[in-house]
Order: C-alpha cells, then sequence, then structure tokens
C-alpha cells in the first residue's frame, strides 16, 4: 500500500487537493506535505472499506451502486480526513475516486458503461458507386431494353443480317447518327469484311460496347477514329465525305466530276480543322469536336436536301467560292501560288510585308514540299483569315503575322512597320494620308487593351473592333472601306446578325463569279443561261 501510494504522489495534481489552506505552488514546492497527507488518508479504517467495496461493486458491475458508494466516500472522506482538510470548507477530491478526474477517465471501463463518442471514432463503411468506366459508362438497363427491341423491329427485314445498303436505316433510326455515316459504321462493326453485319454484331458493338450510353460527339468520334488512336485526323473524315457525295441529293450535279468531288470533300475538310482544331496540332481532339459546331452542321446536312443552305463546313457555294479564287491566282494551274500570286488577292488589297510574313509561314506552316510556295490547302487557310477576321482562328493567324518577335504582344514599332506600307500607298494613289500617331490613338480607342502601349490576343479577342485593326495595318481596300462605312452594307449587318464577315463575302463573291460566267457562256452562244444556282466551277 505504501508503494503504490509512493507511486499515487508522483503523479498527483496538487491543485485536485483544493486546499485552501495550502496553496498548490506550496504543495509543489514541498512535495512531502502530500505525501504525508495521502499516507495520513489511506491508513484511515474508513478508507480501506471503502476503497474495497467500489473495488467488489465494479467487478460485479453495477452501475447504482457504484455511484452509492462514489457517494459514501465522499461522505466518509469529509468525516475521516485529518484537521487540516476540515478546516478547508470543501473536500479535497479523491486521487482515484473522483469520476471528473482526468486519471478515472483514462480507466478501461466495461463494455456497459462505454462512451456512446465510441462509434464516431469507428464510423460505419459506406459502400461508393462506381464512377469511373475504362470502356464507358453502360447503359441504363431500361435504354438497353428499348434499344434491343428496335434492333428486333429493324433486323426482322435482315434475317441472316443487313448490307452496306441497308444499314442506311439502322444508323438514322436506331443509333440516331446522320445517315452519311452508315458505311463507316458498318465498316467498324463488320471487322471481317463478310459484306453482312448481324443482330447479334450490332448489340455488340453499339449495346454492350456502351456506345448507347454515349453522347453523339463521343459516337461520331469513335466511330471515325482509327482504333486505339486518340484524335481524328483529315484522313478519318474522307469516307464520310466520300459517303455524302454519293448520296446527298444536293451534290448530284457533281456524280459525273470526280475532280471536282475530290476538290469538294478536301475543301470541307480544310474549313472543319481551321475552325474546330484549334490547337493546330492537325488532330481534332474529342474535347475540340464538342466544343464547335460541327456536330450540328452535320444533323444539318442530313435533313436539309439544298447543300448550300448549310453554310458551315459544307456549303457547295463557299467551296465553289474559294476554289475559283485559287484557280484564278494560279496562273501556270500548277496547284501552286507564289508571293507575286498572292500579292494580286484583292485586287492588290495587301501589302508586300504582310504577304512576306505569311510566306515566312510565322502564322501558319505550309503544307505544300516546294520552297517559296503555297498549296491550295494553305490558300484555304489564308482567304478564310483574310475575309473574316472576326473569328478567333483568324486573329490568331494575323496576331502572330504582326507580333514581328515573337514575344505575345503587338507594339507601337511593330504597328508602325506595317502601316508605313500603307502610308506610301495611300499618297501613291492621291489619297489623303492619315498619320500613325492618329492611326495609334483609334486603334487604342477601338480594343482599349488591359496594359498601356501594347496589344495582347486577348485584348484581340475581347474586342469586336479586332479585324477592323489589322485591315487598318496591311489591306489598303478595307481600310477605306471601313473609313468610309457604306449604310447600305450596315443595314444589312443588322438584318442577318447570325451570317459572319465570310458568310457575307461569299455570297457576295458568288454572285459575281456566276454572273461571269453567264457572261462568257452568253458570249460563247452557249445554251442558255441558268435560272438555277451555278453548277460546275467551270
Amino acid at each position: 500500500m505504501d508503494i503504490d501510494g509512493v507511486n499515487d504522489v508522483q503523479i498527483l495534481d496538487h491543485e485536485l487537493l483544493q486546499l485552501p489552506g495550502l496553496s498548490p505552488v506550496s504543495l509543489k514546492a514541498n512535495p512531502h506535505i502530500a505525501e504525508e497527507l495521502f499516507s495520513q488518508w489511506l491508513s484511515l479504517p474508513e478508507t480501506g472499506r471503502l476503497v474495497k467495496s467500489l473495488i467488489d461493486d465494479t467487478k460485479s458491475s453495477t452501475p447504482g451502486s457504484v455511484s452509492k458508494n462514489c457517494t459514501n466516500l465522499s461522505v466518509a472522506c469529509g468525516s475521516a480526513l485529518p484537521s487540516v482538510f476540515l478546516n478547508s470548507g470543501t473536500p479535497p477530491l479523491s486521487p482515484r475516486g473522483s469520476p471528473g478526474s482526468p486519471r478515472f477517465s483514462r480507466q478501461k471501463t466495461s463494455p456497459s458503461l462505454q462512451s456512446p463518442l465510441k462509434s464516431v471514432r469507428e464510423p460505419k463503411r459506406q459502400l461508393i458507386p462506381q464512377f469511373y468506366f475504362q470502356h464507358g459508362r453502360p447503359p441504363a438497363k431500361e435504354l438497353r431494353e428499348e434499344c434491343i427491341s428496335m434492333v428486333d423491329q429493324c433486323f426482322n427485314n435482315y434475317i441472316d443480317g443487313a448490307h452496306m445498303d441497308e444499314f442506311k436505316s439502322i444508323t438514322k433510326e436506331v443509333c440516331k447518327l446522320p445517315s452519311f455515316l452508315s458505311s463507316v459504321l458498318f465498316r467498324r462493326i463488320d471487322t471481317s469484311c463478310s459484306g453482312i453485319v448481324t443482330r447479334d454484331a450490332f448489340i455488340k458493338y453499339w449495346v454492350d460496347g456502351n456506345m448507347l450510353a454515349m453522347d453523339v460527339a463521343s459516337q461520331i468520334y469513335n466511330i471515325l477514329r482509327q482504333p486505339g488512336c486518340k484524335y481524328l485526323r483529315q484522313a478519318d473524315f474522307k469516307p464520310l465525305l466520300d459517303e455524302l457525295l454519293t448520296t446527298h441529293p444536293g451534290l448530284e450535279f457533281l456524280r459525273n466530276t470526280p475532280e471536282f468531288q475530290e476538290r469538294y470533300a478536301e475543301t470541307v475538310i480544310y474549313r472543319i480543322f481551321y475552325y474546330i482544331n484549334r490547337s493546330g496540332t492537325g488532330c481534332i481532339t474529342l474535347r475540340e469536336l464538342k466544343r464547335g459546331n460541327l456536330i450540328a452542321a452535320m444533323q444539318q446536312v442530313d435533313e436539309e436536301d439544298d447543300i448550300n443552305k448549310v453554310i458551315r463546313y459544307f456549303s457547295y457555294e463557299h467551296f465553289y467560292v474559294i476554289y475559283c479564287r485559287f484557280w484564278e491566282l494560279d496562273g501556270d494551274h500548277d496547284f501552286l501560288i507564289d508571293k507575286e500570286n498572292l500579292i494580286k488577292y484583292g485586287n492588290h488589297a495587301l501589302t508586300y510585308r504582310i504577304v512576306d510574313r505569311i510566306f515566312s509561314q510565322v502564322p501558319r506552316k505550309f503544307t505544300s514540299k516546294v520552297e517559296g510556295k503555297m498549296s491550295y490547302e494553305d490558300f484555304a487557310y489564308f482567304i478564310l483569315a483574310e475575309e473574316d477576321k472576326s473569328s478567333e482562328p483568324s486573329l490568331e493567324y494575323w496576331f502572330k503575322c504582326i507580333d514581328l518577335d515573337g514575344d505575345g504582344v503587338i507594339t507601337p514599332n511593330e504597328m508602325q512597320f506595317f502601316y508605313e506600307e500603307q502610308l506610301h500607298r495611300m499618297e501613291c494613289i492621291t489619297q489623303e494620308p492619315v498619320l500613325f500617331e492618329d492611326i495609334l490613338c483609334q486603334i487604342f480607342d477601338m480594343i482599349k487593351p488591359e496594359k498601356e502601349n501594347c496589344i495582347t490576343l486577348q485584348d484581340l479577342k475581347a474586342s469586336k473592333l479586332s479585324g477592323n485593326i489589322f485591315n487598318i495595318l496591311f489591306n489598303l481596300n478595307k481600310f477605306m472601306a471601313f473609313e468610309t462605312r457604306d449604310p447600305f452594307l450596315i443595314r444589312q449587318e443588322r438584318e442577318n446578325p447570325t451570317l459572319t464577315e465570310w458568310d457575307r463575302f461569299a455570297q457576295r463573291e458568288y454572285v459575281r463569279l456566276s454572273m461571269e460566267e453567264d457572261v462568257e457562256e452568253v458570249s460563247n452562244g452557249s445554251a442558255d443561261v441558268w435560272d438555277e444556282p451555278l453548277e460546275s466551277p467551270f
């Protein structure tokens, strides 16, 4: 007992004694006093009986008796303590008997006395539903059953399987995809090249392959891309355009001219990559495909018999304008143009300095393998950027041209370098020149850049007048048109706000080219002038 008492005294908190007559500081300075008091308390007969009773009650796990004996312990302590405790007025707490004591709470209790907080320390395991599926989220049960029912109805007419020419209705009705995707989808399913797609093969690819649960963009992306490839290349769109040219009523007149069919398909693909492939890598990712408007244009093509009403990407008239403009510049018809050819564009509208920047391939690397020559694809990118400077691809194209040092900002010195030639050209045609200082103030007023005295690409994208900046710097004809501002053209723009600058240019240019073609037909004594839209590039 004495040994236990000594050990308890060593860890005894002197403040728990609650002795008004003795301060805790005095007890800490004289630990032998606490030891003596503790020894006297343990030697009392009442203390021994109470301690034994508490031990028995704890073993029997009787909470009521434990509480009762704790009360008795407090009473007994009050009558059995030495005089120094009695004089304090408040009975001290027992080193072991106080339920609120930290040492008491550290004791291992019986299961019936465990704290309810234990359940918080041991949370119940919750089943987290699967949220990642390597091959796509599987379709819901109801959607799966509905699709299989439609498949059964469609394949009732093709018990042995559907051939390619019979697969178009399945593509449109079951898959809800444009019908001119049917041949590409057919080949994806018919991996053995048997020429037939059975019901089970279709369900395995479309339903079991989780294509059913994907959005339309993801479905088209997975159908067009090559197996194992994570992007779409230009060649991946070729089979789609081939079927469109074969089946669409608005392109029927081109079926006897395979050369122009090929040029039309190439032009559509170039336009798709110009607007959709914003990274400029030549590879369209799923994210880029979803962010663009190509899927909506494809769906419109499938519903519209007049291909020219689909002005996004697929319009034949737009192809006609691009191709004829290139053919006019390509004097020797070797399908390549050089600097001297391009300087004639738009009735010599461009400056030599901007043409030099284009042929330095700063805005875009040429696909032509001939030094100093621009291919048809390069020209398609150029004309789209030149005739619609309000689009983001165009702003990026011309920003790279003006940013001579490539530091990501256009400075007044860089703008002055290009405007000097404009100023000289105005003097040559006896046009009243506009000083660069005045032009610079006008430019900053239109753009309102975040940083003073320089313009970033983000500044240009945030302003609706950005395209005019480039016309001021290197296109004299459009600069003068901007200064005069034809009220008739302004009213036309307000009446058709959905049309882009490119759309309006293509409309005007197609009318011009068709009128020239009509005049040529009449002068050559050919057939009557067409009442329908132009059907042949030449």
